[in-house]
């Protein structure tokens, strides 16, 4: 195209607060932005945020909702946004939640005849049950979402799993697939970088290192790992858990009354990106033992550095995984979590040909996501122009 492409980028949540879809949005805009005209559409927050964006931000009011983490974005009520919005003169919309702000990017891809795409992250039926618990309600505002995704023109899941359960959802089409990506770089000085680990955190050099990294929040199954572990409490090891969330203080609490006290290792958030790529590395294996999780970027980042994961079958997030080829699966037991964990320390022929596979088949860069999907955005301009 002889112009710069303008792209609209609509999601419910943003910085100060930080999720996976939050993340993705934001490694989408910063390097669109290089080549487009990027402008994000998202909420205002209640808090202060102090990071810098190399992209246009146009937030609207909110209102906050003490029983839930997130605030509700009010578009309807804010007249500046919509008039931002409509003078945005865009040439393609990408919806990235199918809330209020998502559904107004698709109201105005229809109004102006652009393409809207979107890409599905999160597993909306568990989230609604869990807040309402109706199947009623939940099926009422699975009806409701699935009507703002089945008005775009092509909709993407993250893996094939969650583009299935789409489908199950409702989808008029199977959703095709557009994986997640991550900006770590595998780090050269390997060494130097174990032993800054090593030296922060009072390691030894054989103490074997598990790591769990994403929201404390027991939607995670981060008590699961807790009680796997335990199971283990005669080996030489520490777990680490980086992050912050909503259930952080009860984690604390449970770990201070666990047998295994002394091998946990609460980081809280890790903003340092080098120190946490370093942590990667250090590990050993990257604990996932969740069933909520869509497509987590974090198992990326562990693939980066070479770690592998071990999921429960049939998760979402291990949809890309085969089992001892390039990641481990589990039963969905804490017996049987501790059992793959001892067999996975007990041959290291299988855990050296897992963690190259890992890199080889999980590790992909937002620097390629983003170019295959500047194509898939040609493509649907194309197609559009065509009808």
């Amino acid at each position: 195209m002889s112009k710069k492409l303008k792209i609209g980028l609509f999601l419910d949540t943003f910085f100060p607060m930080v999720d996976g879809v939050i993340m993705v949005v934001d490694n989408y805009a910063k390097r669109l932005s290089k080549f487009c005209d990027v402008t994000v559409f998202t909420i205002n927050s209640k808090e202060k945020c102090d990071r810098k964006f190399d992209y246009k931000i146009v937030r609207c009011k909110s209102l906050r909702l003490l029983a839930i983490d997130y605030d509700i974005p009010t578009p309807k009520f804010d007249k500046n946004f919509n008039k931002i919005l409509k003078e945005s003169n865009l040439d393609i919309v990408h919806i990235h939640s199918p809330f209020a702000i998502g559904a107004l990017g698709v109201k105005y891809a229809k109004k102006h005849n652009i393409p809207a795409i979107a890409t599905m992250h999160s597993q909306f039926k568990k989230d609604f049950y869990r807040s309402t618990k109706s199947k009623k309600l939940t099926n009422i505002l699975l009806k409701h979402i699935m009507k703002v995704f089945n008005k775009c023109d092509v909709c993407y899941g993250v893996n094939d799993k969650i583009s299935e359960i789409f489908y199950d959802y409702g989808a008029k089409t199977m959703p095709l697939v557009q994986r997640n990506g991550t900006d770590m770089l595998p780090i050269e000085d390997k060494a130097a970088a174990i032993k800054l680990v090593n030296e922060k955190y009072g390691l030894n050099e054989d103490t074997t290192v598990f790591l769990f990294v994403g929201r404390i929040n027991a939607l995670k199954n981060i008590y699961f790992i807790l009680e796997a572990l335990e199971k283990l409490k005669d080996k030489n090891f520490k777990m680490f858990y980086v992050g912050e969330g909503q259930d952080f203080e009860e984690l604390e609490k449970r770990v201070k009354k666990s047998s295994i006290a002394d091998n946990v290792i609460l980081t809280g958030k890790i903003t340092d990106r080098e120190l946490l790529k370093a942590i990667y590395l250090r590990a050993k294996l990257f604990l996932f033992p969740s069933m909520y999780d869509a497509s987590s970027l974090v198992q990326i980042e562990a693939a980066s550095q070479g770690t592998p994961t071990i999921f429960l079958k049939n998760s979402a997030t291990s949809a890309t995984v085969t089992d001892n080829v390039n990641g481990f699966l589990s039963e969905p037991t804490t017996e049987k979590f501790a059992e793959k964990i001892e067999e996975i320390l007990a041959d290291d022929e299988l855990y050296k040909k897992v963690q190259e596979g890992a890199v080889r088949d999980l590790y992909v860069t937002w620097d390629d996501c983003v170019k295959e999907m500047y194509q898939k955005y040609l493509q649907a301009i194309e197609n559009k122009k065509g009808n």
